[in-house]
């Protein structure tokens, strides 16, 4: 008993992505400034995550304590981690948009031959 090969549809022809796009650079451009909005709304929840609690002793002496809300503390933390993530794939970008095109074949290589 043979079996015969099922009827595959034919395959779609594959071109090769290209890397070398300028207009990479401005995407790289924009998540810059998305990092540097991120990195300022960071700087204002941390000092929003911050309370100065101050109480007087019985004795005359002044007590200072510092609270931490946890939620402001959080979203500093995950606006950091967001713009680092930022300016890595911005890099990326910028390399990507700035690599050179592979060089064309120049035809049929030379054979080396031994002097």
């Amino acid at each position: 008993m043979s079996e015969t090969e099922p009827d595959w549809p034919p395959e779609p022809p594959t071109t090769p992505q290209r890397l070398h796009r300028p207009w990479r650079a401005i995407v790289a451009a924009a998540e810059l400034v998305l990092a540097a909005v991120a990195v300022w709304l960071a700087t204002l929840a941390w000092d929003a995550s911050l309370s100065t609690v101050r109480v007087q002793a019985s004795d005359g002496a002044e007590l200072t304590s510092y609270h931490y809300a946890g939620n402001w503390v959080l979203a500093a933390i995950v606006l950091g981690v967001t713009a680092t993530l930022l300016v890595v794939d911005a890099v990326r970008q910028f390399l990507l948009a700035a690599r050179a095109r592979p060089r064309k074949p120049r035809g049929e290589p030379r054979p080396v031959t031994a002097d």
